[in-house]
């Protein structure tokens, strides 16, 4: 496959290290983890591919492998395949501060037992998401409804024409490489059934005893298996914002899907109808927001009348700004942004779309908002009241 550079990865990568001496690269299968590991510099960079049973034996002296390390950066592909990946880790941080070292797995640091050693005060952590909105033009004939159909993984994308082989290989190895490794599960079965029913609803409201009924699950199995795909990023999970008024929910979550090709996947889409494509744009939206602002706290907001805002952005001091995903922003409705500023006046407005031309301001409803596409929001190059 052809080597696509990612340069706002590696600069977080690189970024991160004058924060930590290790850099936790996480994100979920496929998403090019080893491809931006050996894309940082290879004259510089001394590789560890830890799913290879040489690379434990060479592992079980740290102190020696390091001290005959004569490159400046260590990545450890796949580490938590190690007997001991923190004790490796932690020894490098400590013992050997001129060293930066990159780790790589499929899920959080917390997510194994493995990690008895949290590595506090070592490391940073990078999310990589599947390719995002703005990193398209990289990935050369790969157009905005590809990405919506296909999926942000790098090797679908960059194919000629879809394989749903490939999402079927990566559901059944998800359970095997990452779930039951990590976590011990011995039904593939429930666990398997219970992540397709999420990724057929991803986006809806998630109502737990509805899904336990309907999949003959329990309740704790089913809680047990929704933290560990939320531990693994396979689905993003966003809480209602509300300041506590009666009118709004405060408890129900909204489930996510990691990526727009395996929601069509399981959904038995082969292309797209204009009502997917919004469905779909929501989704890409989120995974922008989780690239480009990974410490946000993303949420979305819905009141007992069934008013909705995509996603809400609290950001301090009574402020929070409010996105609203649309296909087309023509197709944008005021009525729940009002009923939203009724509640919560403080913030700036936003309709998230892929519109072509620059990005202007609208009023509508006594309310004003800028209509833009990702890229023009995260740059923040438009303000409220920019003519």
């Amino acid at each position: 496959m052809v080597m696509i550079r990612r340069p706002l990865w590696n600069a977080r990568i690189r970024e991160s290290w004058k924060k930590a001496p290790i850099v936790w690269l996480c994100g979920v299968r496929r998403t090019g983890k080893t491809t931006l590991a050996r894309d940082l510099a290879a004259e510089s960079v001394h590789y560890v591919n830890c799913d290879l049973p040489a690379s434990a034996q060479m592992l079980r002296d740290p102190e020696l492998f390091y001290r005959e390390c004569r490159r400046e950066i260590v990545v450890f592909d796949e580490i938590h395949r190690l007997e001991d990946p923190s004790r490796v880790l932690k020894i490098g941080a400590d013992a050997f501060p001129r060293l930066k070292i990159l780790a790589t797995g499929s899920s959080t640091l917390a997510a194994t037992h493995k990690f008895q050693d949290a590595l506090t005060g070592r490391k940073r952590t990078v999310h990589l998401t599947p390719v995002a909105f703005d990193e398209l033009e990289a990935f050369g004939a790969a157009t905005l409804k590809k990405r919506l159909l296909y999926g942000g993984l790098p090797q679908p994308l960059l194919a000629e024409t879809s394989d749903a082989g490939f999402y079927r290989e990566w559901l059944d190895s998800f359970f095997s490489r990452d779930i039951q490794n990590l976590f011990a599960f011995r039904s593939p079965e429930k666990f398997n059934a219970f992540f397709e029913y999420l990724l057929r609803q991803s986006g809806g409201l998630f109502e737990a005893n509805k899904a336990a009924s309907g999949l003959g699950i329990s309740r704790p199995t089913l809680a047990t298996h929704l933290r560990a795909l939320e531990i693994t990023q396979a689905v993003t999970i966003l809480r209602p914002f509300s300041g506590g008024g009666q009118k709004e929910l405060t408890k129900m979550p909204k489930v996510y899907a990691f990526d727009t090709g395996f929601v069509c996947f399981v959904r038995g889409w082969d292309a797209l109808r204009q009502e997917d494509c919004g469905v779909l744009w929501e989704h890409l939206v989120l995974e922008f927001l989780q690239a480009r602002r990974p410490d946000a706290d993303i949420r979305y907001w819905r009141d007992k009348s069934g008013r909705e805002l995509d996603f809400v952005l609290p950001c301090g001091r009574g402020r929070v700004d409010a996105l609203e995903c649309k296909w087309n922003p023509q197709d944008f409705d005021p009525a729940a942004l009002k009923a939203f500023r009724a509640l919560h006046p403080a913030g700036v407005n936003y309709v998230i779309s892929p519109v072509a031309g620059p990005a202007h301001v609208r009023r509508s409803a006594g309310l004003e908002f800028t209509v833009c596409d990702p890229a023009t929001w995260a740059a923040g190059q438009i303000r409220p009241g920019t003519p």
